[in-house]
């Protein structure tokens, strides 16, 4: 546990100490130079992780449990890819005259986003292994229309194609969005889900074997054995987290056989775009389309009044509402007092628990307009596409999670009119902190695209986690995200062959005062943040940027700040050296090289040259030079010579061995 940053003078030298808490009340103070071996835990919000013991071992265990399964994921993701790499396919041919007349009949102008995205995978498709991308976009930020793109390219080139998703009302609604998109053009397009009776996919089953259907849109009642194809060509998933273990081990077969494009509106981390990129095909719609407007968010106590007004002035510009009850044994009740509060409203119910055939009733005639507000339960959280509904209410919005409140809050400005979202809580007495902490997150983070932001509360560990697996989520959790994305870009440098060199983190003894005084950064947290940067600084570069900068920022920096930049410079080429530790006393310096490096002939041949009458070898891998430089000043020059002669004997050594 961090307990904040003291200063201390050990010595005579004066520096800060980040002080760590650990089990039994055992107290560490981390020097400055080794700030970097610290992270700040993040782990969803239901995770207080346990405090170990200083030196004990469970850390050591939990690391590498963690590692075991990431290792086991990436070895399957290779398994996955190889087989993938070997198989091969007729290749898609190039565009055609109506790929255009497709692509002009869209009623929107597309983001430079969705064009990429189109692009990425019009050239897999081109390409003679299967596809395996996925579209990673905000909700209602154009991934359908991405997939039909897709769709049609592959109808063109006579191939059927199967678009899975979680729910039958989204099948019900996809089945729809397409049906309107491809009517001017020849193409056959099917739905399967529980809402379909025994004879209609009796009739349906036959047509899909011979080829006489197209597209077919429905739940995982497509993967069903007795579902038959003749040319099965694009297989699209909308939220496979959302289906279950037995449905992606088929959709895992899938993979290797078809092209397979997976859309998900679940924001992936920044770290993990990046650590997957050389294995999984990713791309990301991060721009909103034109016109879009952000959803003005609102989290209030629960006011009769307020959602009386909200209902009526989304009414009188003729929208719809969403008012979402998620309990199923007051729902009743719920929907009557809201018919009471607005009589003049036209008011239906939606829950999971209702019959399919009445609730699939229920939400076409809310989706065709035929009522004002639906009292919903979180059935409604998964992808519906309401554009005239712009205004969402959500009662009791404590006790739902971010992602859910999230999805929730997606349900509304799909269109260019602004849209409303209302989270409503009892009291402040009954909210417990991670409810306050998530209803904070869901009002902080309302412009566009935040999808991609709101993750730093917990959505980013539960969008890893869906993306990953729930394995991999209590990975995450065990070990913080920041490490975990560690783990996972070694793993996957493994996995690709590269050599993946282990970081040293060396220990330096310098006799300095070197620091930055509370006079010169008065706050605590922008010290730290300093001080984090400065120890993250992998190149010269980096650091001589953020000198700059301080300065700019700051003002002229004190000598004891120009120490800490000049300490920084040293531990770079330190680790550059590949040194373990490096130790000055008042007539000594002691270099000791890291067990695992040799030392080269160019690099004894160089210290020979540069003091051979004051060098001394203390072991195989440590040894002591004579100075006289007592001073800061002059020490800090030799130290810079000794070490870079050293690095460039090193390189030369590199270089004379490949």
């Amino acid at each position: 546990r961090y307990h904040g940053l003291r200063h201390l003078s050990v010595q005579g030298f004066e520096s800060d100490y980040l002080i760590l808490e650990f089990s039994g009340k055992d107290t560490l103070y981390v020097p400055l130079d080794r700030i970097n071996q610290v992270q700040k835990y993040r782990g969803g919000e239901h995770s207080a992780p346990k405090l170990d013991r200083l030196g004990g071992t469970s850390w050591a265990k939990t690391k590498a449990r963690v590692k075991k399964g990431i290792e086991d994921m990436t070895n399957e993701l290779v398994e996955l890819y190889a087989s993938r790499e070997v198989t091969t396919r007729r290749s898609y041919s190039g565009d055609m005259t109506l790929a255009h007349e497709f692509e002009a009949a869209f009623d929107y102008e597309e983001t430079p986003d969705q064009i990429k995205a189109i692009q990425d995978i019009q050239r897999d498709l081109e390409l003679s292994k299967p596809m395996d991308r996925l579209v990673c976009g905000d909700v209602g930020y154009g991934k359908t229309e991405v997939a039909m793109r897709a769709a049609f390219k592959a109808v063109q080139d006579n191939r059927q194609v199967a678009v899975l998703v979680p729910t039958t009302l989204l099948a019900q609604q996809h089945y729809e969005t397409f049906c309107r998109r491809f009517a001017p053009f020849p193409v056959r397009i099917c739905i399967l889900s529980r809402f379909q009776n025994p004879k209609e996919v009796k009739a349906l089953l036959p047509d899909l074997a011979s080829g006489a259907v197209d597209i077919v849109i429905g739940t995982h009642r497509v993967l069903q054995k007795s579902v038959q194809f003749k040319n099965l060509g694009l297989v699209i998933i909308d939220e496979e987290q959302w289906f279950g273990v037995r449905h992606k081990e088929r959709m895992k077969q899938l993979r290797t056989q078809v092209d397979v494009l997976t859309l998900t509106a679940t924001p992936i981390p920044r770290t993990l775009q990046m650590a997957f990129s050389g294995v999984r095909d990713l791309s990301v719609i991060e721009t909103p389309p034109p016109g879009r407007l952000a959803i003005r968010t609102q989290v209030l106590r629960f006011n009769a009044n307020v959602i009386r007004e909200a209902i009526r002035r989304e009414l009188a510009r003729g929208g719809q509402v969403f008012y979402v009850h998620n309990r199923v044994q007051s729902m009743e009740r719920t929907a009557s007092w809201v018919q009471e509060l607005v009589p003049e409203a036209r008011v239906l119910m939606a829950h999971g628990q209702m019959n399919e055939y009445v609730l699939e009733g229920v939400m076409l005639k809310f989706f065709h307009g035929d009522a004002d507000i639906l009292v919903a339960s979180a059935i409604i959280q998964s992808g519906l596409d309401i554009p005239r509904a712009n205004t969402i209410l959500v009662d009791r919005a404590d006790i739902f999670g971010l992602a859910q409140l999230y999805q929730l809050r997606g349900r509304v400005g799909r269109a260019s009119d602004q849209a409303y979202a209302y989270f409503f809580f009892p009291n402040e007495e009954v909210l417990t902190t991670d409810a306050q902490k998530r209803l904070m997150a869901i009002q902080e983070f309302a412009e566009l695209g935040s999808g991609f932001r709101i993750a730093a509360a917990d959505l980013e560990i539960r969008g890893a986690g869906n993306l990953l697996g729930k394995q991999q989520s209590g990975n995450m959790a065990a070990v913080g995200l920041d490490l975990y994305m560690q783990m996972v870009e070694q793993a996957v440098q493994q996995m690709k062959g590269e050599e993946v060199e282990e970081e040293i983190n060396p220990t330096l003894h310098l006799n300095v005062s070197a620091f930055i005084p509370d006079h010169y950064v008065e706050d605590a947290h922008q010290r730290l943040s300093l001080y984090k940067r400065l120890s993250a600084s992998q190149k010269m570069g980096d650091l001589a940027l953020l000198h700059e900068e301080t300065q700019d920022r700051y003002g002229l920096l004190p000598d004891a700040v120009e120490r800490l930049f000049e300490v920084m410079q040293i531990r770079l080429l330190v680790k550059k050296v590949r040194l373990e530790s490096l130790e000055v006393s008042k007539t000594k310096i002691i270099l000791t090289y890291d067990a695992k490096s040799t030392i080269s002939q160019e690099s004894l041949d160089w210290l020979m040259q540069y003091n051979k009458e004051g060098l001394k070898f203390l072991s195989p891998v440590s040894i002591s030079i004579d100075t006289e430089q007592e001073e800061w000043a002059e020490l800090v020059g030799e130290l810079n010579t000794i070490l870079q002669g050293l690095l460039n004997a090193c390189l030369l050594y590199t270089s004379d061995a490949a």
